[in-house]
Formats: structure tokens, sequence, C-alpha cells
């Protein structure tokens, strides 16, 4: 992953934990240099094992760390210079998701490893959809389930997530029903 997604991770742990806590998470993860440039690529591991060593530090589970995070990520990259860019995406959820794919095309151009995952809407209605989340990363999809939150958090929308098919649980991607609320 980019050296951006590991100083949102940073950010994330030290709004959570403070500046030592995120010192005693960079211990456990075994990192020696914990100084992450945006623009460069790290092994996806680093941000697995920070992910597992603040689990293992606050006692909360992965999942639970990787929905907050889903949900910081959308702050995150709007102050980090990429907020005209999501502005560009769509104006509500729905609009958004439409056309994340294409966003992340534009991304590409920018970062030359970039492996997004893939976002496919379907069933689609004014106030329900059908999120088709793929992605070769295993163990992501409560970071998807905290992006959307973060995303109706963005566009002052109330949603809620069903996770229905699960990846890790056979299936061959994760699908979540999504409903905008009142």
């Amino acid at each position: 992953m980019y050296g951006l997604v590991n100083k949102a991770v940073e950010g994330f742990v030290k709004e959570q934990m403070g500046d030592d806590g995120w010192a005693k998470v960079c211990a456990k993860a075994g990192l020696n240099d914990p100084t992450f440039i945006s623009m460069d690529s790290y092994p996806d591991s680093v941000t697995y094992d920070i992910v597992g060593a603040a689990s293992e530090l606050t006692g909360l589970d992965g999942a639970t760390i990787l929905e907050g995070f889903g949900r910081y990520w959308m702050l995150y990259t709007a102050e980090e210079g990429y907020g005209p860019l999501l502005e560009m995406t769509g104006t509500n959820v729905h609009e958004f998701l439409e056309n994340l794919n294409i966003m992340h095309s534009r991304i590409r151009s920018t970062f030359d490893e970039l492996r997004p995952p893939d976002f496919e809407v379907t069933d689609a209605t004014d106030d329900t959809l059908l999120l088709h989340y793929r992605t070769e990363r295993p163990g992501l999809a409560p970071m998807c389930v905290g992006i959307l939150h973060g995303l109706a958090e963005r566009f002052d929308q109330k949603i809620t997530v069903e996770h229905r098919d699960k990846k890790d649980e056979g299936a061959d991607h994760d699908t979540f029903f999504v409903t905008v609320v009142g």
C-alpha cells in the first residue's frame, strides 16, 4: 500500500491512542523507522502489522479498527489535498460510489503501483443500492464499511450497511446492502 494509507493509519492511531500509543504500536509491529512518504509504495504487510499491533494493544478486534480507519480515511484524504477530486466524484453516497472506479483511474496516473479495489453498484433505487466490493487484499471489508459511513458523514446523509456476501466466508467478493435513511 502507499505511504498515504500508512500516514492515514498513523493519524488514526494517534487520534485514538496519542503519540505514545503510536510509538507502542510501531514497536509492537516491528517498525524501526515509522516515517512514511505518501507517494512511496510499502508492502501490504506493514499496514496489516500496524492494525494487528493496534488490535493487541487496545483489545479491539481488527475489524473494529479497520472500520474506524475507513471512516477516518474519508476525512484524511480530503485534508491531504484530495478534496477537489472527492468533490468531483459525487455529491451523495450513491453518486460517489458509481464514480469511485473512475476516480481510482485518475489517481492511478499519480500512483504507478496502485492496486485499488473495484466497486460496482447494482440494484439501485432512490434510497438503496447493492455495492459489490472486489479486492485482492484479504480482510479489508470492515474498512469498506467504515468508508461507507465516512461518505455518509461527508454528504450529511444517514445510512445503514448490511454486509451480505462475505469473501472470507467463501463468496467470490463482498457485497453490502446500503440504505439511505431519512
